[in-house]
């Protein structure tokens, strides 16, 4: 079984999260030593003060849920995440511009976003097409993130079967090698988790981490 725990982004962007409920988003991702905390930008000069001294990577979530703030805004925001101190952005694609066909100003948006951070690239593939999703993986590689993902755990639309989300995952594996590939959107359990792993998930973005994690434990001490 692959290590889990290592390849979740503990995520809290609740809109009506406090800053006690951060502090222990933050706790809980040092006491299992998760990949990092997936948090709203306000949040995130916060969660890098609680995680200072490890290796647990500060990722903030941008332009939910569509993507369709003004260019200059979304690299406006992403500015600030890096002076406020996050290590990873999680941007949404404009998922509009997509469906419409506007692929040169996708990834203009794209590229000088990927130059501010490493940027993970949120497609909506709950929106998308199987044609969709394969333009967009290819235009997230081309554009220099670092990864491609499915969705926000907050997607309105991200009702999908885990194992259509599984399906997705093979598409953009596919569609864009080389670079990650991060599951989210519906994966509560230890099984789903390696569902998506399975499926060529790099990271997996979850707030029922300590759940899976609990799990995983559980599972390797009686293996």
């Amino acid at each position: 079984m692959p290590n889990i725990i290592k390849m979740i982004d503990h995520t809290n962007i609740e809109h009506n999260a406090t800053e006690k409920d951060i502090i222990k988003t933050c706790q809980e991702a040092r006491f299992y030593g998760f990949r990092g905390v997936d948090v709203n930008p306000q949040w995130v000069k916060l969660a890098k003060k609680e995680l200072k001294g490890t290796k647990i990577k500060v990722v903030v979530l941008i332009d939910p849920p569509m993507g369709q703030s003004p260019h200059f805004q979304r690299v406006a925001i992403c500015k600030q995440a890096k002076k406020d101190g996050a290590d990873e952005l999680d941007v949404v694609i404009n998922v509009i511009d997509i469906k419409y066909e506007r692929f040169s100003e996708v990834l203009a948006d794209l590229k000088e976003i990927c130059k501010i951070l490493p940027t993970k690239v949120i497609i909506g593939s709950g929106y998308l097409t199987d044609e969709e999703i394969k333009k967009a993986s290819e235009i997230v590689k081309k554009a220099g993130a670092i990864c491609v993902k499915t969705a926000t755990e907050k997607d309105p639309l991200d009702r999908l079967e885990l194992k259509e989300k599984a399906r997705h995952l093979q598409i953009m594996r596919k569609a864009a090698p080389g670079i990650l590939i991060k599951a989210s959107g519906k994966i509560k359990t230890l099984e789903d988790a390696l569902m998506m792993v399975q499926a060529g998930a790099d990271i997996i973005g979850t707030s029922s981490s300590v759940e899976i994690a609990k799990a995983y434990k559980r599972n390797k001490s009686v293996a």
